[in-house]
């Protein structure tokens, strides 16, 4: 491939996500919010609007409605995807497809959310197996989390405290984020004193409930250069799943992850001691256990260790979620980590930011996982 086409993220943009979620109004429109981001992002960039050539929109449901609303009238690829969590891999792994064959220069990628002012609810809609699950208590994807948890604490003796530590460190993160939802620190006896939800995972391993908009400019190494910021390079993407009824898996996603890692750290060219840090997707704090060892980060049954150890904060290893993840800055789906990770590589993360950080990886763990490396 011709270097000059090298895909790069060259604008980030995001809502303040902690004022939108004091502040609710039934009216609000995830399209506005969407917009919102992606003017942010233009200006990150230092681009105009009409550069923009393409459009993925996540959540929105009318890709029609935000380009005609955004003035983007003309565009040669537009494409629609669903909130869900792998969803935000799966949208730069089109816009780096896009910007490497040649379809696309500039690729706009947006999400929009207005779920805390119109009162979502998430948990108990019907799935095929609902018959079989719901009277067991299998109503959310929470529930399943727990229970493959479970099965690790069963096998490697993971220790309940795992999850606690993640709550409070990622919380910790996120009280020196000024956009971040969830500010106040919290300890140990304040995650231990709420209830359970499914035991074992408590209120502070869920995600949050929260409107805002994220939006992020993916274009070629040739023109990142030319308006003069940090290119942010994608390194490598990679997206693989596992298919069937049920949300879970027994082996906690680890075949799918690690066939998913060995293909991104490939590509990048990089091995994951390389890493500076980590964005993983945190609608459970579990999910971050199984990512760790599927990706290689630590070996398998050595996350609950590698964790309680400390090695997953600010100034240590491989500091993760650095901007308070979706249990503390803001439920994005997966978008909002990916925004950290760019900022991270360009050194402009605020008081979060890793000193020296070259690579940075986003990953979700999901029934369909995803992983994009970052770097300069």
């Amino acid at each position: 491939m011709n270097e000059d086409r090298t895909p790069c993220i060259v604008g980030v943009g995001k809502t303040p996500f902690g004022p939108l979620y004091r502040q609710l109004d039934p009216d609000r429109s995830a399209y506005g919010l969407a917009a919102e981001a992606l003017e942010s992002a233009l200006a990150d960039a230092g681009m105009e609007r009409q550069s923009i050539d393409s459009v993925i929109v996540a959540r929105l449901p009318s890709y029609l409605k935000f380009c005609a609303d955004f003035g983007l009238t003309q565009v040669r690829y537009a494409n629609f995807q669903s909130g869900g969590g792998f969803q935000s891999g799966l949208a730069l792994l089109q816009a780096v497809a896009l910007i490497r064959s040649g379809q696309a220069e500039t690729v706009a990628c947006v999400y929009g959310n207005n779920g805390r002012s119109v009162r979502v609810n998430y948990g108990g809609a019907p799935t095929p197996t609902s018959r079989y699950d719901d009277p067991y208590g299998m109503t959310s994807n929470g529930a399943y989390y727990a229970m493959m948890f479970r099965r690790h604490q069963h096998e490697f003796g993971t220790p309940r405290e795992t999850l606690a530590e993640l709550a409070i460190s990622i919380r910790s993160n996120a009280a020196r984020n000024p956009d971040a939802v969830m500010r106040t620190p919290i300890t140990r006896d304040d995650y231990f004193s709420q209830p359970c939800i499914v035991d074992p995972l408590r209120l502070y391993d869920y995600c949050l409930i929260n409107d805002g908009g994220v939006a992020y400019l993916v274009t070629t190494l040739a023109r990142a250069r030319a308006l003069g910021g940090v290119p942010v390079r994608v390194l490598g993407s990679a997206v693989t799943g596992h298919m069937s009824y049920f949300y879970g898996t027994e082996d906690h996603w680890y075949a799918c992850l690690r066939r998913l890692g060995q293909s991104v750290f490939e590509e990048a060219g990089i091995a994951p001691e390389d890493l500076d840090v980590a964005q993983i997707y945190d609608n459970y704090t579990p999910a971050i256990v199984f990512a760790l060892e599927g990706m290689g980060i630590c070996g398998r049954g050595e996350s609950g260790r590698w964790i309680l150890d400390g090695r997953h904060r600010l100034g240590s290893t491989l500091p993760l979620n650095t901007a308070g993840g979706h249990l503390s800055e803001g439920y994005m789906q997966g978008w909002g980590h990916l925004v950290e990770a760019v900022r991270q590589v360009r050194g402009d993360a605020g008081d979060n930011q890793v000193a020296g950080c070259e690579f940075a990886l986003d990953v979700s763990c999901t029934p369909i996982c995803a992983a994009h490396i970052l770097g300069r």
